[in-house]
């Protein structure tokens, strides 16, 4: 007999109740449950509950840690009372505040800003308006760098999204013909400390508003780079770029729309020598259109943050670096669904 497909509601049903899983995650992360963890190795239900200061049933609290050993976060010993949970390896090395590798400042961020503004996603596709701070009048940007914490949160939470990149590119991109590197936006100064880490004849700027500037030396004291790290501020509508063989851009195209993309790829395009190589590092969607979901849910992210700015393929990429006068282009896949689109003076 020939066997025929039958149609089945599971990923409907995933999908949809999607916002439950992420949810146990970023509640997860807010308690500082893995960090807590990390430090005990290992702890029961009942440790954990009076750790957290949790209100609600054993049960309940079995329930949230059972989840998060089913998605793969924890893993567990014995069962319900006899239960100890720990972290799982990419737990422990991703979800651990007191680690270098901790990447949960986005996480927090989307449990604290991202999460409730998501709600109105209709209400974005209807109006093309951005759902965010915006509705009360302020802008995004000048809500966050006008205060202090929100700002150290939201360079904690562009830290975290592209801590991975940023190791792989400074591993896998070719300097050998390059001295100096201007990253644009450059948040804590991080892509900057990496590729100084990698990459022993390179010199940095890390290039940001002024107030951006305390936060990004802390990060490169840190990491003792200051001799070839340099924070540099201004800002990258009004001024000239700090020229370098190298002009990079993280997750700074996609805030805008084509018009200043092809604006900011210009001003780029003017800070480089001949032969040298402007970056955006992002999650470049791919040309069909239909594999790289998190570019295309990154891309609607910007509706809800900005209204005017979306995330784009490589094909957009080439267009408007012809536009630009760039001679040559390339890509080089990165961690996870996040490329670097490059393109050649």
């Amino acid at each position: 007999m020939e066997k025929h497909d039958h149609p089945t509601p599971e990923s409907i049903m995933q999908i949809g109740t999607g916002f439950w899983a992420s949810k146990i995650l970023l509640t997860a992360v807010n308690f500082e449950l893995f960090t807590k963890l990390a430090e005990k190795k290992s702890m029961s239900a009942a440790e954990i509950k009076s750790m957290l200061n949790l209100k609600s049933s054993d049960r309940n609290v079995y329930d949230f840690l059972d989840a998060l050993l089913a998605f793969g976060f924890l893993t567990r010993e014995g069962i319900l009372e006899t239960a100890r949970y720990s972290n799982s390896g990419n737990t422990d090395f991703f979800l651990d505040k007191k680690k270098p590798s901790y990447i949960g400042g986005i996480l927090e961020m989307m449990n604290h800003r991202l999460y409730g503004f998501w709600a109105n996603l209709e209400e974005g596709l209807r109006t093309g308006l951005p759902q965010n701070e915006a509705k009360n009048g302020e802008n995004l940007f000048a809500a966050i760098y006008q205060d202090q914490d929100k700002l150290k949160g939201f360079i904690n939470a562009m830290s975290g999204v592209q801590m991975g990149n940023f190791m792989a590119f400074a591993q896998s991109f070719d300097f050998s013909k390059h001295k100096t590197l201007t990253d644009v936006g450059g948040s804590s100064g991080l892509l900057s400390l990496m590729v100084a880490k990698h990459q022993a004849h390179m010199n940095c700027v890390s290039f940001d508003l002024p107030p951006v500037a305390p936060i990004a030396q802390g990060t490169v004291n840190h990491f003792q780079l200051s001799d070839r790290v340099k924070i540099v501020s201004g800002d990258f509508f009004l001024d000239p770029l700090p020229a370098a063989d190298i002009i990079i851009m993280g997750n700074i195209l996609h805030d805008w729309d084509e018009e200043n993309k092809l604006m900011l790829m210009k001003k780029a395009y003017d800070a480089l020598p001949a032969g040298g190589a402007f970056v955006a590092i992002e999650g470049i969607i791919d040309n069909e259109r239909k594999k790289n979901v998190f570019g295309l849910m990154m891309s609607l992210n910007m509706l809800i943050e900005t209204g005017k700015g979306f995330d784009y393929t490589f094909d957009d990429f080439n267009k408007w670096s012809k536009a630009t006068g760039f001679k040559s282009t390339s890509l080089l896949p990165l961690a996870g669904p996040s490329s670097a689109a490059i393109a050649y003076k």
